[in-house]
């Protein structure tokens, strides 16, 4: 039924995507009644979200600008033996801007420490008892492993320094790999936020998702004062591992899912196969569900679901050129891959991160002699194999 104007809409989970349908459901003027529930006490995290601006509609970036932290005219990318800098923008949301943004939305009712223990359509239930009613509800709690995904992972460590001395970069360096490589791909992620304050993310892309601190944080110390900076403190620290989809069988994996509840975020499995953005498609379901408002739980998880649905054949060949980095490049030759792929057209390279990747994109990438085994690359070109081997 309509969503009525007694009861919120419930977001379950203070992250990326129940910020942006808030955000979204509330520009322009008055919106809806919201609850957002978090579990623990620290909303939104301590995490960095960041975007190309072809990778959003202009009619989203009205909203979405009112969470962007820093905003870059380009950015540049680092390989042995290539250097390429695009003049493609870019932008990046933080926890803290998410959270300031949120915070002056005077319809939103953001509560910390409110343990969920279930959901449904329209109710849900806390630890202590309590239980938030709702017109609609919104599963935003985050990725939830499934064996329905085959996964690689892209592991960070990200410092926040404050130097002694300017850095000297004027726009991000979204790729440095340049670097030593080891544990899968390895690339250093440079975002300057001032002359003399700057985000380094030391990123793998692994066959395995250990992520070892303490190990990431001392190459992120080596490459500073490789580049001649000296670090004078450490603002903050920011880590993750995240899903890369090599498979992933789509029926399987929402069958696991309510189907009158809807999910957003990765959560929902929404999210790049293969440069693990989740910003994007974030904004796409946060306009899905702005287009749909008012709208109740069982009727908008059908139509989250056909998104996703879409998305997932959309995204096959992604998928495919995981399977071609992670099965058919050996791990110390994957940057060889990733090389070939920035020397292509500034415009194909926008489409790529956007998720918008035409059939004339594909021809482009995959036309010449691949960088990986032709016998191993032959191997990877289907899906259904892996999902299989996964079952047994």
């Amino acid at each position: 039924m309509p969503a009525s104007a007694e009861r919120p809409l419930v977001l379950v989970g203070a992250g990326l995507s129940s910020a942006l349908i808030a955000m979204r459901l509330s520009h322009g003027g008055a919106g809806p009644s919201i609850v957002i529930l978090e579990g623990s006490t620290e909303p939104f995290g301590e995490h960095t979200w960041s975007f190309h601006d072809a990778d959003v509609e202009p009619a989203d970036r009205a909203w979405l600008d009112t969470m962007v932290a820093h905003r870059w005219q380009g950015q540049s990318v680092r390989f042995q033996n290539l250097n390429r800098h695009l003049d493609s923008g870019y932008a990046s949301l933080t926890s803290a801007s998410v959270a300031a943004a949120i915070a002056k939305l005077p319809n939103v009712d953001l509560r910390t420490g409110a343990r969920v223990t279930s959901v449904a359509p329209t109710s849900v239930t806390l630890a202590d008892g309590t239980v938030v009613e709702a017109s609609c509800v919104i599963d935003c709690r985050g990725y939830q492993p499934s064996p329905a995904l085959v996964l690689g992972y892209q592991k960070f460590v990200g410092l926040e320094v404050e130097l002694e001395a300017p850095h000297g970069l004027v726009d991000p360096v979204i790729m440095d790999a340049s670097v030593d490589q080891r544990d899968g791909y390895r690339f250093v992620y440079l975002l300057p936020f001032s002359p003399t304050r700057l985000l380094i993310e030391d990123t793998r892309y692994s066959d395995g998702e250990a992520l070892d601190l303490q190990a990431l944080a001392a190459d992120i110390n080596r490459y500073a004062e490789d580049q001649g900076w000296s670090i004078l403190r450490i603002v903050r620290e920011e880590n993750g591992v995240l899903p890369i989809a090599l498979a992933h069988d789509f029926e399987r994996f929402w069958a696991e899912r309510p189907d009158d509840i809807p999910q957003a975020g990765m959560r929902a499995g929404l999210f790049h196969p293969t440069t693990g953005y989740s910003l994007p498609e974030a904004v796409r379901v946060a306009s899905l569900v702005g287009s749909s408002w008012p709208v109740g739980s069982a009727a908008l998880a059908p139509r989250i679901w056909a998104h996703a649905r879409t998305r997932h054949r959309q995204q096959a060949f992604y998928r495919l050129l995981n399977r071609m980095l992670f099965r058919a490049a050996k791990p110390e030759k994957r940057h060889l891959v990733l090389r070939r792929f920035y020397k292509l057209p500034k415009g194909l390279i926008e489409r790529f991160y956007s998720g918008r990747t035409g059939v004339a994109d594909i021809v482009r990438i995959l036309v010449g002699k691949p960088p990986v085994p032709i016998h191993r690359a032959l191997a990877c070109l289907r899906e259904a194999p892996m999902l299989k081997a996964k079952k047994l």
